[in-house]
């Protein structure tokens, strides 16, 4: 069984379904929510009198607990990447750093969650010690104990559990993203996802003189209106935070002329504010968003042209990542202790003991054997336990390449080269040209030539008709 599960294919569809119900445990989650909560903002709903409306909101559902042990299933394999290929080369990675990022948010998410959960347990624990009345809504609380009894519309706005379920809708957002590493599997899916990732690279190119017309604008405008508020149809423009919403949604056509209108008979301001927000409107709607679509679709006809190519490298890349030792089971059964990891614990058990003997022993040797035992406890310090059947390899000098490594060198130049050879053939290069020009000049100078001969026979051929002609005329 663990030969089977160790192939590369079978790692490939344990971790991909692994994921899927981890998808399927988000939606889940969120079920008994599809058709309305059942308690309003407004209203408190308790097992008995004597129970904190806060206990019951804050309790982990059985969903819950079993998305926690995918996240930390994941956390697990993450530090262990980390770990295996260091910190630099793990970063390099995008997908690395977007598992890490919703990795932390559903950390962060949890974290605030039962940060919750504890300040209502404690507050469940004074009523429960000091309060004598069967119905707590009608004793007298301390305001700290009260507070947790409250509906959900007076609850502050830096209460850990709504800051929990922000970052949790965040946090889900991002996992389903994660669903587009799998995508390069597929034949159909593949390109698509491919030349989605590089026009987006087009788009972060073009934000940034986006971003420099808008924070313009937005300052602009901030500046105009910022005297008038209280003074407006509405108050956009009045602060920095109207000013930026109302222009964002300008984009989208959400924003009204009325914005720029004054209660008061100040023209000259609603004249600026008219063509301000007219230029805006022109050089965001108009110029800027139509050439970003025609930069999109530029880079995706360019990247169209080789996607075949391009998907197949990423899906051997994908599949080659699944070819290494490790990584074995999915979440969350990696966080169970398999035998192999007992092996190498003792193993490296063993080794700082060995290291702990070869030390004391020679710990009264002169400064010169200190000085090489020091070189050779750095030599086997840097020396890593591999698997059984390879040898000890250095992490720093004479490291062998993987199998992995190996590969990836073929294919980058088999890659390299095709794109090489495409460009031998659909290109001409210098020398090229040249021949081609010389080429042609040496035919118009034959042809010249012939041509200059030509004519010198058909002008004696006329002289000999003349002459033949003037004879027999001349014996008649």
């Amino acid at each position: 069984i663990g030969q089977i599960l160790r192939s590369p294919f079978m790692k490939f569809v344990a971790h991909a379904v692994s994921f899927t119900i981890f998808l399927g445990l988000l939606v889940l989650n969120a079920s008994d929510r599809f058709e309305g909560v059942k308690n309003l903002p407004n209203e408190t709903i308790t097992d008995h009198p004597r129970q904190v409306f806060r206990v019951k909101t804050t309790q982990f559902s059985w969903t819950e607990m079993l998305i926690m042990k995918w996240v930390l299933g994941m956390i697990w394999s993450e530090c262990k990447e980390i770990w295996t290929d260091g910190p630099r080369e793990y970063i390099m990675h995008l997908w690395n750093v977007l598992d890490f990022g919703m990795l932390s948010i559903f950390v962060a998410s949890y974290t605030a969650r039962f940060m919750a959960f504890v300040k209502a347990t404690k507050a469940q624990q004074y009523v429960d010690l000091h309060v004598p009345d069967e119905d707590i809504s009608t004793a007298s609380l301390p305001e700290e104990v009260a507070y947790f009894t409250f509906a959900r519309n007076k609850w502050r706005p830096s209460d850990p559990q709504i800051i929990s379920e922000g970052l949790y809708a965040i946090a889900v957002v991002l996992s389903f993203s994660r669903i587009a590493y799998i995508l390069p599997a597929n034949e159909s899916f593949g390109p698509l996802q491919i030349s989605l990732g590089r026009t987006v690279k087009d788009i972060f190119k073009f934000m940034v003189i986006f971003i420099m017309v808008f924070v313009a604008f937005m300052i602009g405008m901030f500046n105009l209106y910022s005297y008038y508020l209280g003074a407006k149809y509405n108050p956009a423009f009045t602060t920095v935070e109207e000013s930026f919403k109302t222009l964002f949604w300008s984009i989208f056509g959400l924003s009204e002329v009325i914005s720029v209108v004054l209660k008061y008979d100040h023209k000259f301001i609603e004249n600026i504010g008219y063509v301000l927000y007219g230029v805006y409107n022109v050089t965001m709607v108009v110029v800027l968003l139509n050439m970003l679509i025609a930069m999109i679709n530029n880079s995706y006809q360019e990247i169209e042209e080789d996607a075949d190519v391009e998907w197949k490298f990423a899906r051997a890349k994908l599949w080659i990542s699944y070819f290494d030792e490790g990584r074995t089971l999915p979440a969350p059964f990696n966080l169970v202790p398999s035998p192999k990891s007992f092996y190498y614990m003792v193993l490296r058990i063993k080794s700082c003991l060995i290291h702990l003997c070869k030390a004391n022993s020679r710990r009264h040797n002169n400064e010169l054997e200190l000085g090489m035992l020091n070189s050779q406890a750095k030599d086997e310090h840097l020396r890593t336990y591999p698997r059984p059947g390879e040898e000890f390899i250095s992490k720093k000098t004479g490291k062998h390449p993987t199998r992995y490594e190996n590969i990836m060198k073929r294919l980058i130049k088999r890659f390299v080269l095709k794109a090489q050879v495409d460009r031998e053939n659909d290109e001409v290069n210098e020398g090229e040209l040249k021949e081609i020009k010389q080429d042609i000049s040496s035919l118009r100078y034959e042809l010249l030539e012939e041509k200059s001969d030509a004519a010198g026979e058909l002008a004696l051929l006329i002289q000999q008709l003349g002459d033949k002609f003037g004879q027999n005329t001349m014996r008649h």
